[in-house]
């Protein structure tokens, strides 16, 4: 693309000006790292997408707040790397890919593991492919020459050495446990991957009769269908109904078994009959009973949920059916005698929905207590040192979840993710674990499972950059990272986990900050899901309105940790905005001639309106800067949005009329550098947010440089600070404003010209006014223009009272008297309630106290304005009623 050649279509498009943008930055490498040892790195890195589809507004808003971030920090002169990547996504993957095999007819064993595995990667090119069109599309400034996945040779080697590192030190086992397992995908979850939701079920109760025949022992289930498990029953040690029960054996109805009575703390007195059946392959709670007691462990299902050999005549059955025929047998026995109505919270896949079942298996497992005690201990240190969350509310969520945490399951029995380097001897047994397999290969065989995905992305911020290679260029200049974007669902599955893994492979903690945003909602506040149709592809509303659009509204729509509402009018609001920006940009340019960026000339004499806009900018400049340091992008977005559509377009872009259309050649030139200077800082200020029209429009400007990522970010200079023109602006407004208001109230059109009375309260603000006379006849448009300090107020006239100033329309015929003293009673409440609320608060002994001097002044200085405009209105209603 010649951007030189580049003109300003007189409509705003954002479809035309977008189009071919990105290819442009990217083929520029004005997103690549550099590695420039002057400048200082700044680093982060994406939150890896699924490769499972579609990115959702999610994603948008997640990766716009990292554009932002990374845009400034290159504009500051900043090294910056935004690595870009994806993750592999274990369950989620497999069982898109398991979903399009039956469609063919077919499933994963009909391919055998490898071709299978085969089959998923092309599934991952296609849609790893679909992500990048979509990155783009966002226009994220991402630095592709170092994009990972997370099954990539480099990250898979890391995973290996953090597998065996930590299996050597200890800190990876090999047990038997009851994990949540899902029979749908038959794999193990983790505690977190598990959804709760209340369901409407049942308490069985039933009674299992003494061996010795002398009576029977009340228990109650949720899941009869485990009662085949059991082996044991078990009471509390001081429960005085069961202490003599202790030691005697039940028969197990149905199998006919005999399990002993035992007596554990873990039991509830006070809870239904004080006596539970323990089933220690089919219950956590059980289980750790089971070990207490030396019970064995009886499973009686197979990992489809339904009835395996020990289950007798109940074999083949699905865990439920088998639930319905046991239910309808022990009632027929006479052991199940009371049925009773029961709301319960009942485990869910969170990938497939099926009910989780709590399942004896042996898996791996991370011991998780010494890695835990260093993340706790890390945020006990300096601000410097710890990682900072933001809100910092969201430090209290992590914390309290790695203070309660519970091992880590981390096998999966999946093909898809990374093989488990764990190989065991085919007569031994014996477990080999290491990097590479044994030598002798053909006498063993490798783990069937993978591990967890969240076990690798949980090395994303370092294992991205190089480690386990110490010495990798990027992994020294770049780690730890600076800052995380993600959204608070995911602090437990991915950020605890990054900080753990990284305190223990990298002794650092892997980012500074981590920002925290909620969830996108729909216009209603509900989660968008595909039951309730509510969803918004991010692609189909940047084909309508554009993705700087978009961008703005997910970016500036909630404060940090906030949830964030869509809205299709809101995005349409911020369309406005980019075409208020579009059109006023191309005034400014049709009246800049053929400047040129070194004939920019701001030495000459300006008007009150430059000085002003010129002293916005500086506020605006240092409010931006400061704000997004802190990532306040909604405070941001209304500064912004305040200097350009009000300050810039409806004031000063109106001002710039007077010297542009005049005879005054001087005038001209300055009026048009500045018109270029305030553009260009302000288009680099809004570039972060909306990089496709800040170039398109910079590119047109007079400008020195390639392309506005690369432009230096704006800094505020002193010497444009001019508070005497701030004064007298605003009072220019006020008196403008004012004119507009009374001429709107009696239907007088601004083209009708009409007669109109200043009198100032000192000839300090005569002066001031005298100085601006044309914009108040530019803008006021009157027939007669009558300034002074003793003027007489006509009795036809309407009146407004600014600071120092009565502003005086003689609107004879068009005036209703009645009415005016209305209008100026309502104007006297306003004032009342502002009188009165700053002198409460200059009578507030704690606001005295605290509250800085300058702070004081200017509600002193307020009080002194409210008091001086209440007693001209005061006086003006006297005389109208007299």
């Amino acid at each position: 693309m010649d951007t030189n050649d580049l003109s300003m279509p007189t409509k705003y498009d954002p479809q035309s000006i977008e189009k071919g943008r990105y290819d442009w930055w990217v083929n520029g490498k004005f997103f690549e790292a550099k590695g420039e040892a002057a400048k200082q790195p700044y680093t982060v890195v994406i939150p890896p997408p699924n490769v499972t589809g579609k990115l959702h507004l999610g994603h948008a808003w997640d990766t716009t707040l990292q554009d932002i971030i990374t845009r400034m920090k290159r504009m500051q002169g900043y090294d910056v790397l935004w690595l870009p990547g994806m993750d592999h996504a274990g369950i989620a993957t497999q069982a898109k890919v398991e979903q399009k095999l039956r469609e063919e007819g077919k499933s994963r064993y009909d391919l055998g593991r490898e071709k299978f595995i085969k089959e998923t990667w092309k599934w991952k090119e296609e849609y790893a492919d679909h992500i990048r069109k979509q990155w783009a599309k966002l226009g994220l400034g991402l630095d592709y020459s170092r994009e990972r996945f997370t099954l990539d040779e480099g990250l898979s080697a890391a995973v290996r050495e953090v597998f065996v590192s930590l299996y050597k030190k200890g800190l990876i086992y090999r047990g038997e446990y009851i994990i949540n397992w899902d029979p749908s995908t038959k794999t193990a979850l983790s505690d977190i991957e598990v959804i709760y939701e209340d369901v409407q079920g049942a308490f069985y109760h039933m009674r299992y009769p003494l061996a010795d025949g002398s009576g029977t022992i009340e228990i109650a289930t949720t899941r009869p269908e485990t009662m085949l498990g059991d082996t044991a029953v078990a009471v509390h040690p001081d429960d005085e109904r069961y202490k003599h029960l202790i030691g005697k054996t039940v028969i197990l109805p149905i199998v006919g078994r005999e399990i002993p009575i035992v007596g554990d703390d873990y039991v509830d007195m006070e809870f239904g009959s004080g006596a539970v059946k323990i089933t220690p392959a089919h219950d956590p709670n059980d289980f750790e009973i089971g070990n207490r007691h030396n019970l064995e462990r009886i499973l009686v299902m197979n990992e489809d949920g339904t009835m395996n050999e020990k289950a007798g005549k109940y074999q083949g059955l699905d865990r439920f059916e088998c639930r319905k025929q046991i239910v309808k047998d022990l009632q027929e026995q006479g052991v199940l005698f009371k049925i009773e109505d029961h709301l319960h919270s009942v485990g869910h896949s969170e990938r497939s929905g099926a009910v989780v079942e709590p399942y004896l298996s042996t898996q791996w497992f991370v011991k998780m207590k010494p890695l835990a005690e260093q993340a706790i201990e890390l945020q006990k240190q300096p601000e410097a040192e710890k990682v900072n969350f933001v809100p910092d509310r969201f430090e209290k969520t992590y914390l309290h979840w790695m203070e309660n945490i519970r091992d880590w399951c981390i096998s999966r029995q999946l093909w898809w993710g990374h093989r488990i380097p764990a190989w065991y001897h085919k007569e031994t047994g014996e477990v080999y674990v290491d990097h590479k397999p044994p030598t002798d290969i053909e006498n063993w065989e490798q783990d069937q499972d993978v591990l967890d995905t969240w076990f690798s992305s949980a090395l994303w911020p370092f294992s991205t950059l190089g480690w386990p290679n110490k010495d990798a260029a990027d992994f020294k200049r770049y780690f730890p990272t600076d800052a995380l974007v993600t959204g608070y669902d995911i602090i437990f599955f991915w950020v605890s986990r990054m900080i753990f893994q990284s305190l223990e492979f990298t002794d650092s903690r892997p980012f500074k900050d981590v920002l925290i945003h909620g969830l996108v909602r729909d216009a209603q506040g509900r989660k968008m899901s595909k039951s309730l149709g509510n969803g918004v592809d991010p692609m189909d509303v940047i084909d309508q309105y554009g993705a700087d659009a978009l961008r703005y509204f997910l970016s500036t729509g909630s404060s940090p940790g906030q949830d964030l509402r869509f809205s299709t009018e809101k995005v349409e609001a911020t369309w406005n905005f980019a075409n208020k920006i579009w059109n006023a940009s191309r005034f400014a340019l049709m009246n800049m001639a053929d400047l040129k960026f070194e004939d920019i000339d701001l030495t000459g004499e300006k008007s009150v309106a430059d000085k002003w806009i010129l002293t916005r900018l500086n506020e605006t400049i240092e409010t931006v800067t400061r704000l997004s340091e802190k990532y306040e992008f909604g405070e941001v977005g209304r500064a912004l949005y305040n200097f350009i559509w009000d300050d810039f377009c409806d004031w000063y872009i109106e001002m710039a009329k007077l010297p542009l259309y005049g005879e005054d050649e001087n005038a001209k030139v300055t009026t048009r550098s500045i018109l270029a200077y305030v553009l260009d800082n302000t288009m680099r200020l809004l570039h972060p947010f909306m990089p496709f029209i800040t170039e398109e429009i910079w590119q047109n400007l007079p400008h020195e440089g390639e392309s506005i990522t690369k432009a230096k970010w704006p800094a505020a200079k002193g010497t444009w600070n001019d508070e005497q023109a701030a004064v007298e602006m605003k009072l220019l407004m006020e008196v403008i404003r004012a004119v507009r208001n009374i001429r709107a109230e009696v239907n007088t059109p601004m083209s009708k010209k009409i007669k109109m009375l200043v009198k100032a309260k000192d000839e300090e603000t005569l002066a001031i006014i005298e100085k601006n006379r044309a914009y108040i006849e530019r803008f006021c448009n009157p027939e007669e223009l009558v300034l002074g300090t003793d003027i007489e107020t006509p009795e036809k006239a309407m009146t407004a009272v600014v600071t120092g100033l009565e502003i005086i329309l003689p609107l004879a015929g068009l005036i209703n008297i009645e009415e005016e003293i209305a209008r100026l009673e309502k104007e006297m409440e306003k004032l009342n309630k502002e009188v009165e609320r700053v002198q409460k608060k200059l009578g507030n002994e704690g606001f005295m106290k605290k509250a800085p001097e300058t702070v004081i002044a200017e509600e002193r200085a307020k009080e002194k304005d409210y008091l001086e405009k209440r007693s001209i209105v005061e006086a003006r209603i006297n005389e109208l009623k007299g």
